[in-house]
C-alpha cells in the first residue's frame, strides 16, 4: 500500500521501500490524492536516482538539526541553540537545505527584528524589542548547520552567505577590588567560594560551578577544563594562585565529585534574586552578571601588566580579537614614553597663556 489514509489525520501518507531497503512511511500534507500521488511519485523517481546513479539524497532541515544537536560537543549552550531552533521551526519545517536561499535568509532577519511580547501573571504583557546581538545569535545557528551539512556531513555543495546585523561595541564591565571585597561579604555563604575562585581564575561560570575534584591536582597547583566544556572546544590548564589552592583546601570533604556543591549537587543558577540584591546593596550598577566576573579578572590581569598574549592563553580564549577589549586597560608599556617629548615650559604659580600672550605682544612692538 504505496497511498494510505489514517483514521487520525486527514492527509494522505506514503510508504515507500528504498532500493536498499530502507523503508520510508510519511505525511504527504494533503488531502488531495492527486498531490499526493504526484509527491509519491517523485520521492520514488529520486530513491531510484540516489541507488542507480549515485544522486545524493535531498536532506531537509530537521535532519540536519537533528545531527547537529546529536554531535554538538559544547553542551553548556544546548539550551540556547534549541530556544533558536524551537523560534525558527515555522520558517524551516519541511524545508530541504538546498530551499534555503538568501531570500529566505533576509525574511527571517526581518521577522527577527520585530518586537514581540511576553505574557505576565500579573498586568500587562512586556514587549521585548530584539537587539542585534540576538538577531546574530539565531542566524549563526543556521551558519553553523548550513556549514556542516556543505563541509562535514557533504549534504549539499553550496550554501548561502548570511550577513550579520552590526553590533554595538559595548563597554566591559568590571568592578573594582574593593567593590569586589563588598560584593563577597553580602551573597550567600554558598555563592562566596564560587565568586572568589571565579576571580582567581577567571573561568566561565559552568566551568566553575560543575567543576569536579578529577579536575584538581592540588599537589601540582593545577586545574583543568576538558575539550568538552570549553567554550572553544579546546582543554584549558588553569594554574591555581596561593589564594585558589587556600580556598580550594576548604572545599575538600564537603562532596566527593563536586567541588563547589549546593544541597550536594552543583550549582545551576547563579544570577538569583540573592545574586541582584548584593550586587544592588554593593553599590554597583544593575545589570551586572556573574559573567562580568570573568571580564573583572581580566581586567585587573591587564591593569597589573600581564602581556595580553599570556592572558589570551589564562583566559582559554581562541584568538587574540576577544582580549584586545582589555588592551586600553594595560598602559604600563606606554609609560616610558610619555615624557621623551618636551612639553610647554609652565612658570609655576603663573598663568602660562598670559605669560606667552605678553611675550608675543612684545615681540611684535
Amino acid at each position: 500500500m504505496s497511498l494510505y489514509r489514517r483514521k487520525d489525520s486527514p492527509s494522505w501518507w506514503i510508504e515507500l521501500t528504498a532500493p536498499d531497503g530502507r523503508r520510508l512511511q510519511q505525511s504527504a500534507r494533503t488531502a488531495d490524492k492527486l498531490k499526493a500521488q504526484e509527491l509519491h511519485d517523485r520521492l520514488k523517481a529520486q530513491m531510484w536516482d540516489q541507488k542507480r546513479l549515485g544522486v545524493k539524497p535531498r536532506r531537509t532541515w530537521q535532519e540536519a538539526v537533528l545531527r547537529y544537536l546529536s554531535e554538538k560537543s559544547q553542551k553548556t549552550t544546548l539550551d540556547a541553540d534549541k530556544s533558536h531552533l524551537r523560534w525558527l521551526d515555522p520558517f524551516m519545517r519541511g524545508k530541504c537545505l538546498e530551499e534555503i536561499n538568501r531570500d529566505l535568509i533576509a525574511k527571517i532577519t526581518a521577522a527577527r527584528q520585530e518586537p514581540y511580547e511576553i505574557p505576565r501573571k500579573k498586568g500587562p504583557p512586556r514587549w521585548i524589542d530584539p537587539k542585534p546581538t540576538t538577531v546574530n545569535r539565531t542566524l549563526e545557528i543556521i551558519r553553523a548547520i548550513l556549514r556542516k551539512a556543505r563541509d562535514d556531513w557533504e549534504w549539499i555543495a553550496n550554501c548561502p552567505n548570511i550577513p550579520m546585523l552590526k553590533e554595538p561595541a559595548k563597554r566591559v564591565r568590571w568592578i573594582t577590588r574593593e567593590q569586589a571585597e563588598i560584593l563577597l561579604g553580602l551573597l550567600p555563604r554558598h555563592q562566596q567560594p564560587m565568586m572568589l575562585f571565579a576571580l582567581e581564575t577567571g573561568l566561565r561560570r559552568n566551568n566553575v560551578t560543575h567543576l569536579e575534584w578529577s579536575q584538581v591536582d592540588l599537589e601540582r597547583r593545577v586545574a583543568w577544563i576538558h575539550p568538552d566544556q570549553a567554550k572553544a572546544e579546546k582543554a584549558i590548564g588553569v594554574p591555581l594562585s596561593n589564594q585558589a589552592v587556600v580556598l580550594l583546601k576548604g572545599q575538600e570533604g564537603k562532596h566527593l565529585i563536586w567541588v563547589f556543591p549546593y544541597r550536594s549537587k552543583p550549582v545551576t543558577q547563579t544570577s538569583t534574586k540573592a545574586w541582584r540584591d548584593a550586587v544592588t546593596a554593593a553599590g554597583i550598577a544593575a545589570g551586572f552578571r556573574w559573567h562580568d566576573l570573568r571580564h573583572t579578572w581580566a581586567s585587573w590581569h591587564a591593569q597589573d601588566g600581564t602581556p595580553l598574549n599570556v592572558l589570551q592563553e589564562l583566559g582559554g580564549w581562541a584568538s587574540a580579537e576577544m582580549v584586545q577589549r582589555y588592551a586600553h586597560l594595560s598602559t604600563e608599556h606606554l609609560a616610558q614614553w610619555v615624557n621623551r617629548r618636551t612639553g610647554l615650559r609652565v612658570v609655576q604659580g603663573t598663568d602660562v597663556f598670559t605669560t606667552e600672550k605678553k611675550k608675543a605682544t612684545e615681540v611684535v612692538a
